[in-house]
């Protein structure tokens, strides 16, 4: 059975299941304290984090690696730009929104609200807090600056930049920290991306303590 150990509101294990779903790859979820780092999850991943995959008895780790290894193994449906150039514009979102993004607005909001709470660390930091809701709002020009010159983050194709985007974007409004009101191309491109089938799984994930708010689930948000 090919398992993937993830945790549920991580944005770089939804960008993976987004990925294996749209791949119509069949997984078993495995939540994982990956903060509480059992020895047979550090012999899976010494880095400690997840998400992890096993797959055809490889044990893969980190998200993009992992996503562009199932890319070259899986390439139908296509999740990458065939040309040079096109790949590369969705490799440097990609990297935008896992590092820029995550360090400037998930780190400060997602963490501070949900993970801290989660793993016992103490309150949010309150300063940290309104750091994210301030750079949200840059991202989301960024993206709106973007929609408004091609049909997709990348291009006239959807990618996997797509994807991230929208990993750590779901992650935010499970928590009800998107201004979906802000940008209607953004709101758009995400009620595009929310409506696909691969992402079902990602609707229906429960948090135990952080209920879903009541527009996270619905497809006319």
């Amino acid at each position: 059975m090919n398992r993937l150990f993830h945790s549920p509101l991580s944005p770089f294990c939804r960008k993976v299941r987004l990925t294996l779903a749209e791949k119509r790859i069949e997984v078993e979820l495995i939540e994982e304290r990956y903060w509480e780092p059992t020895p047979d999850f550090l012999r899976r991943n010494p880095a400690g984090k997840v998400p992890v995959l096993r797959l055809e008895g490889r044990v893969l780790s980190e998200s993009q690696a992992i996503c562009e290894y199932l890319e070259e193994k899986f390439p139908d449906p296509a999740l990458m730009p065939r040309n040079p150039e096109g790949r590369y514009e969705a490799r440097r979102l990609c990297a935008w929104f896992d590092d820029k993004f995550h360090n400037e607005v998930t780190s400060k909001l997602l963490y501070e609200r949900v993970n801290k709470k989660v793993m016992k660390q103490g309150y949010p930091d309150s300063k940290n807090v309104k750091m994210g809701a301030q750079k949200i709002k840059y991202h989301l020009d960024y993206m709106t600056w973007l929609l408004e010159q091609r049909r997709w983050l990348a291009g006239d194709a959807m990618t996997l930049a797509d994807f991230t985007a929208a990993a750590h974007l779901s992650s935010l409004d499970y928590i009800s920290d998107v201004d979906w009101n802000r940008s209607a191309a953004v709101k758009d491109w995400y009620a595009k991306i929310k409506s696909r089938p691969a992402f079902r799984t990602l609707l229906a994930d429960q948090v135990p303590g952080f209920p879903q708010p009541s527009h996270y689930a619905d497809l006319d948000f």
